[in-house]
């Protein structure tokens, strides 16, 4: 079942994501890595900054995948998508991704690090298309508030509405 998160999902949110975040771990350049990799700050800025998580709950009662929405000018963004170590590849991702999408009439774009090809393909799974490296600049700063180390090793996949509203 897929429900909206509450803040009495904070922890076990936060939990999800350091733990699914692991895979990250050696992966993503070692100036980006950080331990725990998201602190409860930091998710409390996101919370604050209006991003919206739902989560996939596998038994009727614990959350094993966590995705957030947010609506940025005339964009959703989905932010921080992660699903429990044990619990991928069932197919909970999908869930939450195909659920936040029914979610939005605005053109949806999506930023991962470069180097996460497993991630990357997985969004292209759902015709999510890289954008061009320059249009991955623009937006990041247009729409993200991340470093500019950041903008060099991530990528930003988009939807084909924003594609289309692009020709």
């Amino acid at each position: 079942m897929i429900r909206r998160c509450n803040n009495h999902d904070f922890d076990l949110i936060c939990t999800i994501i350091n733990d699914g975040a692991q895979a990250y771990k050696g992966i993503i350049p070692a100036d980006r890595w950080t331990e725990p990799y998201m602190s409860p700050e930091y998710l409390q800025h996101e919370i604050d900054n209006g991003v919206v998580f739902w989560g996939y709950d596998e038994d009727g009662g614990t959350l094993a995948g966590v995705m957030g929405i947010q609506q940025v000018k005339d964009v959703t963004l989905i932010r921080h998508a992660y699903v429990r170590t044990a619990s991928q590849k069932r197919g909970i991702g999908a869930h939450l991704l195909t659920h936040l999408m029914e979610l939005s009439d605005r053109p949806v774009l999506i930023g991962t690090w470069a180097d996460a090809v497993w991630a990357i393909g997985f969004y292209e799974k759902y015709d999510f298309q890289k954008v061009s490296a320059e249009d991955k600049a623009l937006l990041l700063k247009e729409y993200w508030t991340v470093p500019d180390r950041q903008i060099e090793t991530s990528v930003v996949l988009a939807d084909a509405n924003w594609r289309k509203s692009r020709r």
